[in-house]
């Protein structure tokens, strides 16, 4: 069966429920029949409530399914996931290496947290591909990826990476969220960990929380074991959610990618805008390497406006309408965010002809999208 159907059909209710809908089961304490029920169940059924209730079962079926994966373990967040599966490929002491384009929210774990494991971080060029190798020492437990970058969009070669590594007997893990694990499968490209924040595309509603860490093999026992001994848990009501957002995430995501991309081609001719950070682009310099590891696009890029600074262009983004100011993306709704304020980079340093403004393109009407983008961008 193709992927889309599978979505549908994975994780579904127990047949003799009658229910489309997988239940919530809420529960801290399980009663069982006997002391030994207790502490050796016999039907393997759970003997409390850490860990999840249904449907977490279902949702990491689905999500297994989609990765094609031994193992998907939830966490309460999309940075949690990647912490997660940060925690279960590290063996310290040794040295990590981080891509400098890396979300803020993890490289402030990387560089708070990572040295109280015996682990110091090193930041590396996003776009060093097999070039990375020089960097590798006998000290180097991990490579982290993030690709395509989530503000400035460099894509990264992850089988030229992940070929390094694994020569090197070297953990990796990717935050694999522009993808969704839709339109690009990183296990298949060779990364021993895929951490995806089920907060954006996955859920597609901007009303909760959640993150996954998908593995096979080896990895898959280490980040269920991981998991566990850190007492992960998620409600199984934003469970339900997720495992519903799923059941249209192709769609959305297709009609989101082609809104981005579209508004993306637009703003190319702007005479405001230098440059259009979108890896479908033509343009963008890492497009052939996109076109090899990615199906299709997400919605989400950002642009450099010409010659206007920071300032100016959080006054342009107050001016949209239709696009929300806020973090996250991958929802129903379109949103605008200003990025100067966080940029953050050690390895390679940032250069743009003026202020950088990341765009979220939702499920609106493309024509409307442009309408608003072109007021605020004339005013």
């Amino acid at each position: 069966m193709k992927r889309e159907t599978r979505l549908i059909h994975t994780g579904r209710a127990a047949a003799q429920s009658g229910l489309v809908n997988a239940a919530i089961a809420r529960a801290s304490t399980i009663l069982a029949e006997s002391t030994a029920e207790l502490y050796a169940p016999s039907d393997g059924r759970k003997t409390y409530g850490r860990g999840g209730m249904e449907p977490a079962g279902q949702l990491g079926q689905v999500l297994a399914e989609l990765y094609q994966a031994d193992h998907v373990a939830l966490a309460p967040s999309g940075l949690a996931s990647v912490v997660l599966a940060i925690r279960a490929a590290v063996i310290a002491p040794g040295e990590a290496l981080v891509p400098d384009s890396v979300y803020k929210p993890v490289r402030a774990f990387c560089d708070a947290e990572l040295p109280r494991l015996g682990v110091t971080p090193i930041y590396y060029d996003p776009r060093a591909g097999a070039d990375i190798e020089a960097l590798v020492t006998d000290r180097t437990v991990l490579i982290l990826l993030e690709s395509p970058g989530s503000l400035t969009f460099e894509v990264q070669d992850i089988a030229a990476i992940t070929s390094i590594a694994r020569e090197r007997s070297i953990a990796t893990v990717i935050d694999d969220t522009w993808s969704a694990g839709v339109l690009m499968n990183p296990l298949d490209l060779g990364v021993d960990y895929a951490a995806q924040s089920l907060t954006k595309y996955a859920g597609g509603h901007s009303d909760l929380l959640m993150g996954s860490v998908a593995a096979r093999g080896g990895a898959a026992k280490q980040v269920e074991a991981c998991a566990r001994l850190n007492g992960l848990h998620v409600s199984p009501d934003d469970c339900f959610l997720v495992l519903r957002g799923l059941r249209t995430l192709t769609l959305r995501l297709e009609r989101s990618g082609a809104n981005g991309l579209e508004l993306a081609r637009r703003l190319e001719d702007h005479p405001k805008i230098a440059r259009v950070l979108h890896p479908a682009l033509e343009s963008h310099p890492d497009h052939e390497l996109y076109k090899r590891q990615f199906s299709g696009c997400a919605g989400c890029f950002s642009v450099i406006l010409d010659g206007i600074g920071p300032r100016e262009g959080e006054a342009i983004a107050d001016s949209l309408h239709l696009f929300g100011i806020g973090f996250s993306w991958g929802g129903f709704e379109s949103l605008v965010l200003p990025c100067d304020r966080q940029l953050v980079r050690t390895a390679v340093p940032w250069q743009a002809e003026g202020a950088l403004v990341r765009f979220s393109t939702g499920l609106e009407a493309v024509d409307d999208l442009w309408a608003d983008i072109e007021q605020a961008l004339d005013a």
